[in-house]
């Protein structure tokens, strides 16, 4: 199982010496990857953590490829419906060419309703706007000359396109990681919850004939002693996860790195 790690991209951490302080902290030690958040327009009253700050997370993707050598680094997860698509692509590309070929794309269709109408994006049409995304990303990634809206451009640069991790729950996220996907990124579900819908997916992938899929499993620390913590992370082995990110709280970089070593000394 590879092992990961939430960045926090928002609320008072979010400061540019401490991304990079963390992010060098975990380049060094055996952390396979870094995820950051997606928020762009938070309403005052759900901005309680945050403050309502939060860093693109494109862009703190950009800059986590120019202060890191070796580590992964990903989107959990990129809300696809709050950004032209192509736009997307392209950001993708470029972070990809950056990093050197680290990039992962975690995606999701999106929740919040004020959110939603802050951007002007109707929610009703967010499973639609992903698909539609996913499906220009595909072609993107896959040739040089790409038609969008009765037009034929360059798509460059043009790497190897990032392996895409469908975020969500139900029958239609399973769908769409299965279709679109390369992977499965369900959020905040307990490692029970999880053994029916990869084994549908794995059938689902498999009908498509496509590779097994990955699983990308978020999993909060707070209050999990050691033994507590690699008996839930087994629990999540067994039912599938083939990869789990952490979610923990930290003031400054001393915090992250003291937690990330316990991770490493534990797990890896």
């Amino acid at each position: 199982m590879k092992v990961g790690i939430y960045l926090r991209n928002m609320g008072p951490s979010a400061t540019r010496e401490t991304l990079r302080e963390c992010a060098r902290a975990a380049d060094v030690l055996p952390i396979d990857d870094l995820w950051v958040f997606d928020h762009i327009a938070i309403p005052p009253e759900e901005s309680e953590g945050s403050g309502g700050l939060y860093v693109d997370p494109l862009g703190t993707l950009a800059f986590l490829a120019g202060v890191t050598e070796r580590i992964a680094i990903g989107t959990g997860v990129l809300v696809l419906p709050y950004r032209p698509a192509l736009l997307v692509a392209k950001w993708a590309a470029s972070i990809q060419l950056l990093s050197g070929g680290r990039l992962q794309l975690g995606v999701g269709i999106g929740w919040m309703e004020s959110e939603f109408r802050a951007l002007g994006v109707p929610r009703s049409r967010r499973g639609a706007l992903s698909d539609e995304a996913l499906e220009l990303l595909h072609r993107c990634f896959a040739d040089d000359e790409v038609e969008a809206n009765g037009q034929r451009f360059l798509f460059l640069p043009r790497p190897a396109r990032p392996p895409i991790y469908v975020g969500g729950s139900g029958e239609h996220a399973l769908r769409r990681a299965a279709s679109l996907g390369d992977g499965w990124m369900p959020s905040r579900k307990e490692p029970s919850e999880l053994e029916e819908p990869v084994r549908a997916l794995r059938d689902l992938a498999r009908a498509a004939g496509k590779a097994a899929p990955e699983v990308v499993v978020s999993m909060r620390m707070a209050g999990l002693d050691d033994a507590e913590l690699r008996e839930r992370v087994t629990a999540y082995r067994e039912v599938g996860a083939t990869r789990i990110a952490f979610n923990f709280p930290y003031e400054d970089s001393a915090g992250f790195r003291r937690t990330a070593e316990r991770i490493s000394g534990l797990l890896v």
